[in-house]
């Protein structure tokens, strides 16, 4: 297919990046073409890596003036195509990756800061706050490829959001690429700075729209010197929301995850991962992966969860459950928790929400959620689980087994709508953590219109009048 962009500025590109910096053939741009489950496929006349911020300037500027579209990509493991180009042909777009924006540039045990560039990998950023003594508390299933930048652009959430709260909650500064070209430099350190519009807060969660992160400060906390982990079982989700609040009271801040995992994921993991055991003897209808830290050793986190779970015994609040004895039995409970996106693949064909609700509506929204899906689609496996600690839960569904995949993936856009009503209905979001990207740009629309929706024009107006920054995304065309 020929290129959308005239060769020479295609070689005005390769002037700023160099040639590791400039991906023309298919082969090279296929990697950064399709959403991590093969949703959403793109086309982009190039595939753009900057190694400095200015390399990114340039880029966006020069894109500016040419009319071409700019498609911010950390690690490309997002769920709802919101750093995949579009698939019309018409406009040109450009991949623009962070994948060579690495570095860390600054770590401050004192101030407990760290300040990174946007296509640091998540993991490598918990790795450099271990070895300094400190601890970056955000953690996701894909922190083994997810990178910074995106992981601010949508604003992630992950398994701690519970004691230390979503992506925002982290920053402290930032540094931004506008639709202009010129550099938003606010990498400060500062946990107290009142002067003015906190601007930095514009482009978290944004998902690109409004600019291209390329660097961030975040806030480090003290490393965990003891860690426990228990896996427990529960009747129904009920039971785990009166569990969560008991929990809250008696262990306070030391409680950091609380995981809800219905047996139908757990299944899937099992038959996906033959390595992986059942964490307990019976099965049971739902489980909750709970985890506590503290500053003190590691024999009193152990005997304060094991203090906590035998009191939850001894008052029938719990019937079965088992904390983790090593390190490796640890890695094996959060291994069941985060191997459940790729293992329901076994399943065939799935379709994968995200909503919240009030910690106190969980009960209710899966109960409601489960029943509409059974009369729309009979025989549908639902496979929910999530952040019930935080009121986030990922509604995935299965397909009935015998149903052809494509006849399920059809019931996309009824079973979402009816799932996403159920979580507004209850004072919740249809969207919880993933974003809106392109898949959820209708829904956007539907809930959140009026006044809140003009703002958000109003203010991509302002940064982006030509609107390059990644097109279609979010606000739609």
């Amino acid at each position: 297919m020929p290129s959308l962009i005239d060769p020479r500025i295609v070689r005005e590109f390769q002037e700023i990046t160099g040639p590791a910096g400039c991906l023309t053939g298919p082969a090279d741009a296929a990697p950064f073409l399709a959403e991590w489950r093969g949703r959403y496929h793109g086309v982009a006349d190039l595939v753009l890596l900057p190694a400095t911020t200015a390399e990114a300037a340039a880029i966006i500027r020069l894109c500016g003036h040419h009319g071409i579209g700019v498609v911010p990509q950390g690690g490309n493991t997002g769920l709802v195509g919101g750093a995949v180009a579009r698939s019309q042909v018409g406009s040109p777009e450009v991949i623009l990756s962070a994948r060579r924006l690495h570095a860390i540039r600054d770590l401050d045990p004192d101030n407990y800061t760290i300040t990174a560039e946007a296509g640091c990998v998540l993991a490598a950023l918990q790795s450099a706050a271990e070895e300094a003594d400190r601890f970056f508390p955000l953690s996701l299933a894909s922190e083994g490829s997810c990178m910074l930048g995106g992981n601010l652009s949508t604003n992630a959430g992950g398994t701690n959001v519970l004691r230390y709260g979503t992506a925002r909650e982290l920053v402290l500064g930032l540094e931004v690429v506008l639709p202009d070209g010129r550099v938003f430099d606010a990498l400060r350190a500062l946990r107290k700075d009142n002067t003015g519009y906190d601007l930095k807060q514009l482009f978290i969660g944004a998902e690109g729209t409004l600019g291209f992160i390329t660097a961030a400060t975040c806030t480090l906390y003290p490393r965990p010197r003891g860690v426990a982990t228990a896996v427990v079982a529960l009747p129904d989700p009920a039971a785990a929301i009166a569990l969560h609040s008991r929990a809250r009271l008696a262990l306070g801040d030391e409680l950091i995850a609380f995981e809800l995992l219905g047996r139908q994921a757990l299944d899937f993991v099992l038959e996906y991962r033959p390595a992986a055991r059942d964490p307990l003897s019976r099965p049971a209808p739902w489980y909750v992966l709970l985890e506590i830290a503290t500053a003190r050793d590691q024999a009193s986190a152990e005997a304060d969860l094991e203090a906590f779970l035998a009191d939850c015994l001894e008052s029938g609040l719990l019937s079965d459950g088992v904390a983790a004895r090593s390190g490796p039995q640890r890695e094996a409970f959060w291994g069941l928790r985060h191997d459940i996106s790729d293992a329901q693949r076994v399943g065939g064909a799935s379709i994968k929400n995200d909503v919240s609700v009030p910690v106190s509506q969980v009960a209710a929204f899966l109960e409601a959620a489960q029943r509409r899906v059974g009369e729309m689609a009979p025989g549908t496996r639902v496979v929910a689980f999530g952040h019930v600690g935080d009121g986030n839960i990922h509604f995935n569904l299965s397909q009935p087994v015998g149903m052809e995949p494509a006849a399920f993936l059809d019931l996309w856009e009824g079973l979402t709508a009816e799932i996403g009503a159920v979580a507004v209905g209850l004072g919740g979001s249809f969207s919880a953590e993933h974003g809106i990207g392109l898949l959820k740009v209708p829904e956007l629309h539907r809930y959140r219109g009026g006044v809140e929706l003009d703002l958000m024009r109003s203010i991509k107006q302002v940064l982006d009048p030509a609107g390059i920054m990644n097109p279609g995304k979010v606000l739609g065309d």
